[in-house]
């Protein structure tokens, strides 16, 4: 899996460089998760700009982080979703557990 992390204050920006986030990724992305959702970390970025389609297995690697960050004080917010990811998140009702922002620097600012 191809991805980028980045510091930004209190943020930690994880960017995924991939069209699809599914079975084939998420195992290492909840790892990733698992090694950046700590108690220091407040807000987690994830910057979905390059993803194109999502399934089961990358909402499954999504919650893994929010249910971390939550257990830990923290936040996680996704920027940059493609409509159809987008989507998949509305029709999963999980833009209840996630905040969702246009692009990276927006989600950085709230």
């Amino acid at each position: 899996m191809n991805f980028d992390v980045k510091k930004h204050g209190t943020a930690t920006v994880l960017k995924v460089k991939e069209r699809k986030l599914d079975a084939s990724v998420s195992p290492e992305l909840k790892g990733e998760f698992l090694i950046l959702c700590t108690p220091e970390t407040k807000q987690l970025v994830v910057d979905l700009s390059d993803v194109e389609f999502c399934d089961s297995g990358g909402l499954s690697a999504l919650l893994i982080a929010e249910r971390k960050m939550r257990e830990n004080g923290g936040v996680v917010k996704l920027a940059g979703l493609h409509k159809k990811v987008l989507t998949l998140i509305k029709i999963s009702h999980l833009d209840r557990a996630f905040q969702i922002y246009d692009t990276v620097a927006k989600a950085v600012k709230a």
